[in-house]
């Protein structure tokens, strides 16, 4: 009996409404970036130093530059046997006293020894750079309370972790274009909020809970777009729909750079999703779904009307049919987490997807953050580094079916890693190449990132191919929730020691993909089976 795919053949796989269902979805993706990595903007660290009362009096009545100031009123460098940050030290001294003098009004402490004595914390605030205001500089996120960056970050990749399964439930359960809705509405409202927040606290709350939804609405969209589909096409459209997110990371990099304030660039990238509710008169119900609950009379209705807005008639064979058939085979096996690890080539994919799905995020978002705190102009770095998304879409479609799966995704895992060390090693005069060195790096893990999505689907069991998925891609959001962590305090160690790591945790994953079987020209598995039977045909043919 004829399933779905087979009645897409004849109604159109990729015609005029599913270009215009893709036109629109691909919005949702782009909405997608300011949430992922926003924290790029919202949390940027601007120059800072200790606020000492009485210094910018001295400085006026002496005369001084900003550059003599800093000199004369900031400990710098080491003193005695202790490193003291600048911008968390100051001297705990009355800049006020009308004897001190201009030239050196420390020279009464002649001694290192004695300066050493004089340096105090920041007690009373910081000064930062005016031309920029975000969560650090509002919420004091830097020295002692640096860390309350990473949990702001953090607390949307927790709520991609708790949420895709809770709204992937509610997808299934009342549908794609339902959950949809859910999800942009709740998104869009906590986005504002994020925006509203009175205390640091709360902003880390709405965060979350924009996290909770935000990733389950561009996953609902994804599933949404892949079942309306035909098969020859599906690739390339899951394919472009994430490249749909490169450009609203463009979109976002110009919102920041015109709208230096966080809170009015949150509210920038968030109204726009209020749009998205249109979707409601815009997008169809996924004709697949409508099929799994029964609903048979309203597929064959959208189906019809999809044959309408492509200009093509429904064969009459079609017109009855009950679709039913093909998803016999997922309801025969009741999967569970044991099936992910009982045999031990399904143990070896698991293992291996799950962390390349961890791998990836790290690095995918390690990097953009890296540039935030790398120096330069963030602006022109981040354009630079949002453009290699677009050749690396290109290489994936014109390669994934001529070359196959494996060698690719490991030579973009091996790109990346190298990338990143050259990168790291590049002195920072040459501020050129290191950008073009990671790009390199931004290109390999933007591939590799993409094809662990689709090669997780062909590896495993039809029956447990959406729970191995929703498993292996868990790790994706638990690197998210460190790479904040990698970045960040790394970076207070040595600046380029995030990249090194980055290169050790990119070799092993090329390394891991070569143990994979290539699935280039492979039918799917449908049973556990088939995969050990593939593995030891395999070996045969290699012996």
């Amino acid at each position: 009996m004829p399933d779905f795919d087979d009645l897409l053949e004849h109604i159109g796989e990729f015609d005029f409404f599913q270009k215009r269902v893709f036109f629109l979805i691909c919005f949702l993706s782009a909405a997608f970036a300011p949430i992922y990595v926003g924290v790029v903007f919202l949390g940027y660290i601007p120059e800072h130093r200790c606020r000492s009362p009485g210094v910018s009096e001295l400085s006026s009545r002496c005369g001084w530059t900003l550059e003599e100031e800093l000199n004369h009123t900031v400990p710098k460098g080491v003193i005695k046997e202790d490193t003291f940050t600048p911008q968390c030290t100051r001297y705990n001294v009355n800049w006020n006293e009308s004897g001190l003098s201009c030239t050196d009004p420390l020279e009464g402490f002649t001694s290192q020894e004695n300066r050493s004595l004089l340096v105090t914390t920041c007690q009373e605030g910081w000064l930062y750079d005016a031309s920029i205001l975000s969560i650090v500089s509002e919420f004091n996120l830097v020295c002692g309370d640096s860390w309350k960056l990473d949990v702001f970050q953090s607390a949307v990749n927790a709520g991609f972790l708790v949420g895709s399964a809770f709204v992937g439930h509610i997808a299934d359960r009342f549908g794609r274009k339902t959950s949809l809705l859910i999800a942009v509405l709740v998104t869009a409202i906590s986005g504002v909020l994020v925006a509203f927040s009175p205390n640091y606290l709360w902003s880390v709350i709405f965060r979350f809970i924009q996290g909770l939804f935000s990733k389950g609405s561009w996953m609902a969209g994804y599933s949404l777009l892949t079942e309306i589909v035909g098969p020859s096409y599906r690739r390339t459209v899951a394919i472009l729909y994430q490249l749909a997110y490169g450009f609203g990371l463009l979109i976002l990099n110009a919102l920041a750079y015109a709208i230096p304030n966080w809170r009015w660039l949150q509210l920038a990238v968030t109204f726009p999703m209020f749009f998205l509710l249109l979707y409601y008169w815009c997008l169809p119900e996924s004709p697949r779904w409508l099929i799994t609950q029964g609903q048979n009379a309203r597929a064959m209705k959208l189906v019809d009307e999809i044959a309408k807005k492509n200009g093509k008639v429904l064969p009459a064979i079609f017109e009855n049919i009950n679709l039913e058939k093909e998803h016999v085979e997922d309801t025969k096996f009741s999967p569970s987490l044991l099936d992910l690890v009982k045999t031990p080539q399904i143990r070896k994919y698991t293992l291996i997807l799950m962390y390349n799905w961890f791998t990836s995020a790290i690095m995918y978002q390690g990097l953009i953050m890296h540039i935030g705190v790398a120096g330069g102009n963030v602006y022109l770095d981040i354009f630079y580094a949002t453009l290699v998304e677009f050749p690396a879409a290109f290489i994936l479609i014109v390669t994934i079916e001529r070359v196959g799966r494996r060698y690719p995704w490991a030579v973009s895992n091996l790109v990346a890693g190298i990338a990143c060390l050259v990168t790291a090693f590049i002195p920072d005069d040459m501020h050129s190449l290191k950008i073009i060195a990671g790009c390199f790096g931004r290109l390999g893990i933007i591939m590799a990132f993409e094809m662990v999505c689709f090669v997780n689907s062909e590896l495993y069991p039809t029956y447990l191919r959406n729970l191995g998925m929703m498993v292996c891609s868990s790790l994706c959001d638990f690197g998210g929730i460190i790479s904040p962590f990698i970045v960040y305090r790394l970076t207070e160690v040595w600046r380029e020691l995030p990249l090194v790591v980055f290169t050790v945790l990119g070799l092993i994953a090329a390394g891991s993909v070569l143990l994979l079987p290539e699935t280039k020209g492979s039918t799917l598995p449908e049973t556990i089976d088939d995969i050990e039977n593939f593995h030891h045909a395999g070996l045969n043919s290699q012996s």
